[in-house]
């Protein structure tokens, strides 16, 4: 049975003091007489102790206030008395803890008969909502718990948290109505409430339609909760946004988009664009180019070699993920009905084994084997502490694919493209795509999209021009110049030159750090600035663009909807190594929701 906290009118939940002031301290009393440091540790004890409290007050956390509790710790057992050891807890820093010490701490409580009441979420700007709900808990039992979703694990797009965890525990912990506060280890407070085993589960209730936080964390909580004899309840206090303050108020994006936001809020919801996203789910779509398999090998610089004028590096560890159409692949199956999959492999060092272990088990493969030949590897060599890459080498048969290969791919592209509502090429350059399969896919396929990628590995043979058809173009601006040849011309006639050379409906160029442009053949231009606040790695934000980009093209969402998509979409990739993972729905759903409040 799930319980309801009707709201209150006022809340008594204040901000606790700042750890006290050294000079406050002595003020502490017993219930027999008053108690100076001085006098209970000696002049030198004294200066020992206001040394580490001034250290705590500071922020040198765990380190300083060991200290003080080793030094207040001491004064008790001479002098018997335990408030001023009562009055440093009361503090910030006594508040928090580790989870495995806050377990300990809550079990001794438990025997006690002490209920214990537990509140989780991410509190990235406190603000009165989350006071009124943190006093409702509070009034459940006799000691609240408050634990903080750790940076790591907050998807709310690359521009959150505003705060770092340990700022956002700190602020939780000044409140008077909070004991104890610990950050979490895990995405969601399933494991931390098998862990804590509180009597209750305290949220606020959610007045949106669907899933709350377009995920069933909600769920497993609850059945966490009732798994430890405890029980989940709902406060309905009245609700802030801290998404909306933080958007609003902190300088957490430029003027520029913070500008166009404001005027995106206003001619569409959340619920529209995410319904857009929900939609893909009843299309069908064929992805077809090159296999690619990306290899990260790690190493720490150390300098240059003795002899030669060569950089010398360590190795620490090497990182596999599949590149190429397989990410592709692995982005459109999050979010699509059906997906299947047309690719060359080699014969030598296929690395087949680890590609189907890799590619989401709902895609169905259909790949041609090339004799004599290597799956493509491109094997990248990264400066460790700041990812910086270093150079590349690339495993490939760069000669023309043979007729019989030819013939055995154009063939299933022949069968396989009418199938499908949405024909995906991902054309990399390195040979797949020869002109007989060009010319199939543009002539089979129902709707056709194309991304062509210019690389070391093509030196620029690889252009848009190759294809007489496409529906939809996803180029970043480097493309789509090559193509045009024109290195500083008007981005604008550029693309719609091409656009309309090609007949496409849409065509998106990605343009880094300056967002996107989209030329639209009924509705004309639209220019969308970039969200991307930290970037991880580039590599594969192309691909996730063109991935979730291409089936909204299908489905008609008109050119500011698709570039606001396609630059969500871009700054969740930057922030993933390589292809290590794929944009998962829930994750996009909540940046967006984020955005646009």
């Amino acid at each position: 049975m799930l319980l309801q906290i009707p709201p209150r009118e006022n809340s008594s939940c204040r901000p606790a003091c700042e750890s006290p002031a050294w000079n406050d301290l002595p003020q502490v009393r017993s219930t027999r007489q008053p108690l100076g440091l001085t006098d209970a540790l000696g002049e030198a004890g004294e200066r020992s102790a206001r040394v580490r409290w001034t250290r705590a007050r500071s922020g040198e956390a765990s380190r300083a206030i060991a200290g003080v509790r080793a030094v207040f710790e001491k004064t008790f057992s001479r002098a018997g008395h335990f408030l001023l050891f009562a009055a440093y807890m009361e503090t910030t820093g006594g508040k928090i803890k580790r989870l495995d010490d806050l377990a300990v701490t809550l079990a001794a409580l438990r025997e006690r008969g002490r209920k214990i009441v537990h509140c989780h979420g991410v509190f990235d700007l406190l603000h009165i909502g989350h006071i009124k709900h943190l006093e409702a808990a509070r009034k459940l039992g006799d000691v609240l718990v408050v634990t903080v979703t750790p940076d790591r694990f907050v998807n709310k797009g690359p521009h959150r948290p505003a705060f770092p965890e340990r700022l956002r525990a700190e602020a939780i912990a000044s409140l008077a109505c909070v004991d104890y506060v610990a950050i979490n280890e895990w995405p969601t407070a399933v494991e931390t409430i098998q862990r804590l085993r509180p009597h209750f589960f305290v949220k606020g209730i959610v007045r949106e339609a669907g899933p709350r936080d377009h995920s069933d964390a909600i769920v497993r909580e609850e059945e966490a909760i009732k798994a430890v004899g405890g029980q989940l309840v709902f406060t309905d206090e009245e609700t802030f946004s801290a998404s909306t303050l933080i958007n609003r108020f902190l300088d957490v994006f430029t003027p520029e988009t913070k500008e166009f936001l404001e005027t995106f809020r206003a001619r569409h919801t959340p619920e529209e664009v995410i319904g857009r996203l929900q939609s893909l789910s009843r299309l069908r779509v064929l992805v077809v180019g090159e296999t690619i398999v990306d290899e990260y090998q790690f190493c720490t610089v150390m300098g240059k070699s003795g002899k030669e004028p060569v950089l010398a590096a360590l190795h620490n560890r090497t990182e596999r993920y599949v590149g190429g159409v397989l990410a592709v692949a692995n982005h459109l199956a999050n979010f699509c009905g059906e997906v299947a999959l047309l690719s060359l492999l080699g014969e030598v060092n296929s690395h087949e084994e680890f590609i189907r272990d890799k590619l989401n088990p709902k895609i169905a493969t259909h790949f041609v084997r090339q004799p004599g030949a290597p799956t493509i590897l491109k094997r990248r060599f990264l400066e460790d502490y700041l990812a910086a890459k270093l150079f590349e080498v690339y495993e490939m048969k760069q000669e023309a694919v043979p007729e019989p290969v030819e013939a055995a791919f154009c063939g299933a592209l022949q069968r396989l493209a009418p199938q499908f509502d949405l024909v995906l090429v991902a054309d990399y350059g390195h040979g797949a795509m020869t002109p007989r399969a060009v010319e199939l896919a543009c002539g089979e396929s129902k709707f056709l999209a194309v991304n062509t990628q210019v690389n070391a590995g093509n030196r620029g043979f690889n252009t848009i021009s190759k294809y007489p058809r496409a529906d939809y173009v996803s180029l970043g601006e480097p493309e789509v110049r090559l193509d045009a040849r024109s290195l500083t011309g008007d981005l604008r006639p550029i693309t719609e030159q091409i656009a309309r050379r090609l007949g496409a409906r849409q065509f998106l160029v990605t343009r880094g750090s300056s967002g996107c442009i989209v030329f639209d053949r009924a509705e004309g231009f639209a220019q969308v600035p970039a969200f991307a606040i930290r970037v991880v790695d580039r590599v594969g934000a192309g691909d996730a663009v063109l991935a979730l980009t291409a089936p909204c093209a299908a489905l008609g969402v008109p050119p500011l909807m698709l570039g606001f998509i396609a630059n969500v979409v871009g700054a969740e990739a930057c922030m993933i190594m390589g292809h290590r993972s794929f944009i998962e729905p829930s994750s996009l759903f909540r940046h967006i929701t984020s955005l646009m409040k």
